[in-house]
């Protein structure tokens, strides 16, 4: 089946003869029947080269309406463990023009038209805004090629999985403040970077957020972003509940800054390793948060100007959380602070007056360049 998404792959012919409807509601049980089926072949496939060898084949090659600027080579993609999975898709590692890739292939169901109508146009969105986007902490896109019921998507490697699953590995609380910043700064600098392009990912958290050979951060999974332009009045959920804005769990009217608030959730998790409203179902989270306007509880060793900053961006009315650009800034000068070895909330040795009042504007004044409101 997953075949089908090759370039001169051969195709296994069923040698089975076709099963019989008799009726309306055997019907129904059929479709059943035939969804299960095709998810139990999905689901026992560990790689796309087991279906490489078989007796009956069949070429396929992608029609004229199918080629795009980005059409992956197929002849080119070698396929190897997958490593990741969800509902309707599976990452696996692979090769691509001798290069290491991520390979996402999304199944497109037969019979559910609503699910197959939304995965569909996931794809085409992850498809068009990740070919656009071009930066360090955003991720690679370098192909991608859809014949249904496969499409898949072909990414750089990201070796060291995902910012959660490096979080699991952690005891609470013990990211020193340098490794705190330096990632929060790829993340924050990743979504400036992102709204300055007109997009809003809508879907931001550590599950999301993508680590390489060298410990940088990238953004990632565009499936559910959108234009600015196009999704200003958008109304509806999109994202996941544990990092989602208020706003937008009550369906109300949202900006790019649903995404702030996003990464007012991320940069708690950094600053604890801990996975948000922990002990809650996602259902209760998003009634905690939209209903009661709690937010996970803030350590006592967090630093002070840190905390500051994680209120502010998780604010519950949207025009009092900053823009990454502030975001940004702030954490530069909050490095700074670090690199000089001072203290983010004060400093108590005077060695000269005017460095030290330069520098803490940075670190200790930050209520006036971003100010802080829960």
């Amino acid at each position: 089946m997953a075949a089908s998404c090759f370039h001169a792959l051969r195709i296994r012919r069923s040698k089975s003869k076709p099963l019989q409807v008799s009726s309306s509601s055997s019907k129904t049980q059929f479709n059943s029947d035939m969804e299960n089926l095709e998810r139990k072949r999905f689901d026992s496939m560990e790689s796309w080269s087991m279906i490489l060898d078989s007796e009956n084949v069949e070429t396929w090659e992608p029609s004229k309406e199918d080629q795009e600027e980005w059409t992956a080579d197929l002849s080119q993609l070698f396929i190897g463990n997958k490593f990741a999975s969800g509902a309707h898709s599976r990452i696996y590692r692979g090769i691509y023009k001798q290069r290491a890739v991520a390979v996402k292939m999304v199944r497109i169901p037969n019979q559910k038209e609503e699910t197959r109508a939304l995965l569909e146009q996931q794809f085409k969105s992850e498809v068009a805004f990740l070919s656009r986007l071009f930066h360090p902490n955003i991720v690679q896109f370098i192909a991608a090629c859809k014949k249904p019921p496969v499409y898949c998507i072909i990414t750089e490697y990201m070796s060291q999985g995902t910012l959660r699953m490096y979080l699991n590995k952690k005891e609470p609380y013990s990211l020193s403040i340098e490794t705190i910043l330096r990632l929060a700064l790829d993340i924050s600098r990743g979504m400036e970077y992102l709204h300055s392009q007109g997009v809003i990912h809508r879907d931001l958290k550590s599950n999301n957020l993508l680590l390489n050979d060298d410990m940088r951060v990238k953004v990632a999974d565009f499936g559910t972003s959108c234009l600015e332009t196009q999704c200003r009045e958008t109304k509806g959920n999109m994202g996941t509940y544990r990092w989602m804005a208020p706003e937008m769990i009550k369906e109300k009217p949202y900006t790019r800054k649903v995404d702030v608030y996003s990464f007012g959730i991320v940069l708690w998790e950094l600053t604890t390793a801990l996975l948000p409203f922990q002990g809650m179902t996602p259902v209760q989270a998003a009634f905690a948060v939209a209903e009661k306007n709690e937010r996970p509880p803030l350590p006592a060793s967090c630093q002070p100007a840190l905390a500051h900053l994680i209120k502010r961006c998780w604010a519950a009315n949207p025009s009092k959380r900053p823009d990454f650009s502030d975001v940004v800034s702030v954490l530069e000068k909050y490095d700074e602070c670090v690199k000089e070895g001072l203290p983010l909330a004060y400093h108590s040795r005077l060695v000269s007056r005017n460095a030290i009042i330069e520098r803490l504007k940075g670190c200790v004044s930050m209520s006036s360049s971003i100010p802080v409101h829960a």
